[in-house]
Order: C-alpha cells, then sequence, then structure tokens
C-alpha cells in the first residue's frame, strides 16, 4: 500500500488499498497471496488485523493499475429513511467502485468482462476477464481509434495516426508483450493519489483525473542491457526498468508526438462531479489551461481551456465550493459545486501538486483555504510557499 487508508470507527474497519508485488510488469516471479491480494480494497478488523473482506479491481495486474488513492466514505440513503454505509474506490483505470464498507458487497453492479490475452510473453498466465463497475461511470479511459489522434500541427497528427497503427492496442488490457503496445489507461491514471472529496448532504463526489496513454513493452534480459546503454530513465520515472531477477527488462514511455504533445485528443485531464444518488456524471470541465506548456516544452501563454493532466484532489466546502488546484497552469480555482461553474481564480506563483485544505480560525471565525504551492508536476519551476485564502462570512 503506498497510499493512504480510511477508517470507520462505527464498523472497527479499516479501509486499505493495495499496490501490487513488484515487478509491474511482470507477473510470474509473484507469489500466490499476492495475486489474491493485488489491487485490492481490503477491510481489516481494527483488532484482530484479520480481513473482514476484500474486493479485488484488477485480476494478475501487469499495467501498474494498483490502488492509488485513499478511499473515500460516504453514506447514502437508502431509499427507506436510512442509510448504506458506503466505500468509494477510484482507480487508475477510470473506474470508480462503490461498495457496502460493512460487507464489501457493491452497491453499484460490477460484472467481469472478457479482457485480451494475447500478445503476451510466452511464461505469463492473464485473466480471460477484468471487473468492470458497469453501475458506475468510468472517466476518461475512452477506446482510442485513429480518428482520435491528434497534435500541434498536421504534421505531428499524422506522425501521431501512423504510430497507432504500428502499436499493438486491443483496448482495455491490451497486454505487454515482446513487442510496443499502447497501454490506455497509462499507469499514472485514470485517477492518481489525490482521492475524492464528498458532499454528504447532495451526496456529490468530486475527483480529478489524467488522460495520457502510454507505449510499453518488455526485452529479453541481453536485449535490454544493450538498449539501456542508449538509454535513461526520465525525470518523470517514465524509460527503462531492469526487472531484476526476472527474464526481461521493460520499458514505458509517455506516448507523445515529436513536439512533446500527446498523441491522443483532448481533454488530458478533468474536475468532475459524480453524483452517488443517480451514478451519473452531474457535470464535468477541463482542468486548467495550456498557458505554461505547449510543443517542445516551451510555454504557450495561450490559457486555452484543454484540461491538462492533474495532481493531487479536490476539496468541498459545506457552503458548496469546491477547490482545486492541480494544474499544469499556475492558478488555484474554485467551482461552484452543484453547477460546475467557475466562481473564482487566483494565480499562483508557481504551480501546486497539493491538495487545498480548509479551517475555520478559533481567533477570527472566519474560514480559510489554506495550500502548498511547491510547483506543478515535471515543471521546472518550484517554490517553498504556504498560501492561505479567506472566504467571505455569510451575511444575516
Amino acid at each position: 500500500m503506498w497510499t493512504a487508508a480510511a477508517y470507520d470507527d462505527q464498523l472497527g474497519l479499516i479501509y486499505a488499498p493495495l499496490g501490487n508485488a513488484t515487478p509491474d510488469f511482470f507477473g510470474m516471479e509473484r507469489p500466490p497471496h499476492s495475486d489474491e491480494y493485488n489491487s485490492s480494497l481490503v477491510a481489516l478488523d481494527i483488532i484482530t488485523g484479520r480481513p473482514k473482506w476484500k474486493f479485488q479491481t484488477v485480476h494478475h495486474d501487469i499495467w501498474d493499475y494498483d490502488l492509488p488513492s485513499q478511499p473515500a466514505l460516504v453514506d447514502l440513503p437508502d431509499g427507506q429513511g436510512g442509510t448504506i454505509p458506503g466505500v468509494l474506490q477510484t482507480t487508475k483505470r477510470g473506474q470508480l467502485f462503490l461498495l457496502n464498507r460493512a460487507t464489501g458487497e457493491p452497491i453499484a453492479d460490477v460484472v467481469e468482462k472478457p479482457v485480451p490475452t494475447a500478445g503476451a510473453v510466452p511464461e505469463e498466465k492473464l485473466s480471460p476477464t477484468q471487473p468492470y463497475s458497469v453501475g458506475m461511470p468510468t472517466i476518461g479511459a475512452e477506446h482510442l481509434t485513429e480518428k482520435k489522434m491528434w497534435g500541434a500541427t498536421m504534421f505531428d497528427q499524422l506522425m501521431c495516426r501512423i504510430m497507432f497503427k504500428q502499436l499493438r492496442y486491443e483496448g482495455d488490457f491490451t497486454p505487454i508483450g515482446l513487442t510496443k503496445a499502447l497501454d490506455q489507461p497509462g499507469n499514472i491514471g485514470g485517477f492518481n493519489w489525490g482521492s475524492v472529496s464528498y458532499d454528504p448532504v447532495n451526496h456529490l463526489a468530486y475527483m480529478n483525473d489524467i488522460r495520457v496513454p502510454n507505449i510499453f513493452w518488455l526485452m529479453p534480459r541481453d536485449e535490454f542491457n544493450t538498449w539501456t546503454k542508449s538509454h535513461q530513465i526520465e525525470v518523470s520515472g517514465h524509460g527503462p526498468s531492469p526487472q531484476l531477477k526476472t527474464p526481461y527488462g521493460q520499458a514505458i514511455y509517455i506516448w507523445m508526438s515529436s513536439l512533446g504533445v500527446p498523441c491522443n485528443q483532448p481533454p488530458y485531464g478533468t474536475v468532475t462531479a459524480v453524483d452517488l444518488n443517480t451514478h451519473k456524471v452531474a457535470w464535468q470541465v477541463p482542468a486548467g489551461t495550456t498557458e505554461q506548456l505547449g510543443p517542445l516544452g516551451i510555454a504557450s501563454h495561450l490559457p486555452m481551456p484543454m484540461g491538462m493532466p492533474t495532481y493531487a484532489g479536490t476539496m468541498t466546502t459545506a457552503g458548496g465550493l469546491v477547490f482545486f488546484a492541480g494544474y499544469q497552469d499556475y492558478y488555484i480555482r474554485a467551482y461552484d459545486g452543484q453547477s460546475g461553474k467557475l466562481v473564482w481564480e487566483h494565480e499562483l506563483p508557481v504551480g501546486a501538486s497539493a491538495t487545498p485544505i480548509s479551517y475555520v480560525s478559533p481567533t477570527t471565525g472566519k474560514q480559510y483555504v489554506v495550500i502548498s504551492v511547491g510547483g506543478a508536476a515535471h515543471s521546472p519551476d518550484t517554490g517553498d510557499y504556504v498560501m492561505a485564502f479567506s472566504l467571505p462570512t455569510s451575511q444575516p
């Protein structure tokens, strides 16, 4: 587990979103208990430490789809004047699993669907099906086609279309193998570590996502050792991975054109509200602008609202505002929680990769929003700021 757990003090259960045993992209060296628990949400009894229930979101995960975010505890109306204790788990796949947190049974329907298994290395034994939360919306994770290729110019769009036809891609769960393949969604999401915020009155969950596929493949050990002499790991963490004590090294890259622009069409990230009563998207807006981004890594200074990859998480207030700052441009913004309308924004000295917090001062009686501003993900602009903003006081 590399994210945070959640705790229900009434049920006495800790909810642990589990990761995967290493290596991420080859599963035949893992012990049996890893395949049983990898990529699972596990409810642990606080007294005994023993599992009460578990729910697996990916079977035999060789895509690095481990659970990235803290589960959200949500109480939902049962239609008879009572409540159902729920837990909402977001995933890198863009799937939202809504479960009864007392029993682990799905509140929203989950089905097993057939997935591709051809193209993996011969040692691999893949699951023929994977769980899909069909009773909830999928955020991002759309099926890619040649028509959906994109570019800053007609030339790099053409290059992306050519690459798409050359890459192995069979949709969700295309297996990693010895030929280059598309990994959609990529291993940074979908959703990542920011989790969701929740309005318990209107039963709206607010979340942010990433929509950037990867190219990945395996290489036999000797070939990998030769290849890495001319290919180094990137600052982003992408590039070669040795997968020690296995027959294969691995490589993974964000799928971009030669201009450094993603090959899939925007948006590359959104802020979304999901109604947990209706299990539908209430609203969705692009996450920020291209102001600090552009071809070849040069800032365009054009605030086009295309929606960029996001980090961190949302924060919502009892007054119905949703705050978010994990954009690629350097802003903190507030949205109307019911409509998604932008109601406020403030430029930051650098980007932020942190979730805002809010508190009421016992001294002034005012409510404040605080954000740690250290730099947007993968941006050269960094800082060391903590910034606070006061909310207007309510009028009698």
